[in-house]
């Protein structure tokens, strides 16, 4: 009787061992490319304060992160 309960024990686990390993096969793996891609950054000029460029207000003597550094900056 003791040794059935150990079979049926055994077993039990070899078969949670293999579905857990099954399952794991099938997930796709994920790809390190789906990460998005830097951001182009500039300083700014006055302050240097780094800013993303499409966010910028451009001035005659560089990149600036709001309209009053550009005003301070360049009267």
């Amino acid at each position: 009787m003791k040794a059935l309960l150990v079979l049926l024990v055994v077993l039990a686990g070899v078969w949670l061992w293999r579905s857990r390993a099954s399952a794991m096969s099938q997930r796709p793996p994920s790809s390190p490319g789906q990460t998005p891609p830097p951001l182009d950054t500039v300083a700014c000029s006055h302050c240097h304060v780094h800013i993303p460029r499409a966010e910028a207000v451009q001035g005659q003597r560089g990149s600036y992160c709001g309209l009053e550094h550009l005003h301070q900056a360049e009267p």
